[in-house]
């Protein structure tokens, strides 16, 4: 009998060790804006990934096998987005892959339709991302959902004359025409509109063009930079009124003096205190709103993931998708319920007073 050369004796050993390593493991990719004016609150999402990996596998992982994410950096830029899908559609095969941001997630989108992979998006909030792949599922409801509610409950408190600041980008963009569309249904009225480059710190300039139009309320469609925002305002001695949407949530500026009175919708989402504890101790900062949803999207995930196992069936993004849409209705962080592939969830809104969000209407108070 011809025996086997030595060296192929030694790579089919080591073939045998990397299969018997990935035995027993699920891989999932993640493309989110690791570096550049986004990275804040990429890291808070990558961190609530890892926080709900973590707890599944200190468990025993999805029906014993171990979950790992591999993350990827999107640079919040639509074709680093496309380039770190590729990576991780041609290299490891994952049948699911987190997204964030409007701009990012929707370059992506047709590939995943194209490569049947699922996209879990938990954070990009652009109305377009409701049909752009039946690849796509969004945790977080989209952006004219939020504005029309704020929309209503500014002219209900008689602050009817608006102005927009916007990002010039797809999701600000699109919160943009919510706000000419869903204020002027509430009754109100746009007097102006200005755009900020996505990156840029010096909002001087916008506000003082929107401040000359004499609105009683500024609408905020701008997803970073916020701080500065806050803080220039104030600068300025500007006194109509801020709101905006979920965007606004961003902890270092609900932090800052420079935005007491803010506005803003939120979809209230808290983490159990033996989740935000164990989160301290592991990262060393608080489990904020970025963190928390993209907790949860992963908790939904884990479970869709078991739920195909019980089935005897292979995660794939057909598989995984297929389920998640026929168990419709998530108990995670928040409950969640899908309508297609975007979830329908409860919204409140919240004014900033003393470095807090306080609710000034419940979810579900008309």
């Amino acid at each position: 009998m011809r025996r086997l050369p030595r060296r192929l004796l030694v790579a089919l050993a080591l073939l045998s060790t990397v299969a018997t390593a990935r035995a027993g493991s699920i891989r999932f990719g993640a493309v989110l804006p690791l570096t550049g004016p986004a990275a804040p609150i990429g890291a808070q999402q990558r961190m609530g990934i890892q926080a709900a990996v973590d707890q599944a596998n200190a468990a025993g992982g999805v029906r014993g096998n171990r979950i790992d994410v591999l993350f990827e950096d999107s640079q919040a830029n639509p074709h680093q987005a496309v380039l770190a899908f590729n990576r991780l559609a041609d290299t490891q095969d994952v049948p699911v892959i987190f997204t964030a941001r409007s701009g990012p997630t929707l370059a992506m989108a047709p590939l995943a339709t194209r490569r049947k992979i699922l996209l879990v998006n938990a954070g990009a909030q652009a109305d377009s991302l409701a049909t752009a792949s039946p690849y796509l599922v969004n945790t977080v409801p989209p952006i004219r959902d939020e504005i029309a509610i704020l929309s209503q409950y500014l002219v209900a408190e008689g602050r009817k004359q608006g102005v927009i600041l916007y990002e010039d980008a797809a999701a600000g963009i699109a919160a943009r025409d919510d706000y000419v569309k869903y204020f002027a249904e509430a009754g109100g009225t746009i007097l102006a509109q200005q755009a900020w480059q996505f990156g840029k710190t010096d909002f001087r300039p916008a506000l003082l063009d929107l401040a000359y139009a004499r609105p009683d309320v500024m609408l905020v469609a701008i997803t970073a930079g916020l701080l500065p925002m806050a803080e220039q305002y104030r600068h300025l001695g500007l006194d109509f009124m801020v709101a905006g949407t979920t965007w606004l949530a961003d902890p270092a500026m609900i932090a800052s003096l420079a935005a007491e009175g803010f506005v803003h919708t939120q979809l209230r989402i808290d983490a159990p205190p033996e989740l935000a504890a164990a989160f301290k101790a592991k990262f060393g900062i608080g489990m904020d709103e970025p963190a928390r949803q993209y907790c949860n999207a992963t908790q939904i995930v884990l479970t869709v993931a078991d739920r195909v196992l019980a089935e005897g069936k292979t995660p794939t993004g057909t598989t995984m998708r297929d389920t998640l849409l026929r168990i419709r209705t998530f108990q995670g962080l928040v409950p969640l319920t899908f309508n297609g592939n975007t979830a329908s969830a409860p919204l409140e809104i919240d004014v900033i007073r003393g470095g807090k969000d306080v609710t000034v209407k419940p979810s579900g108070i008309d």
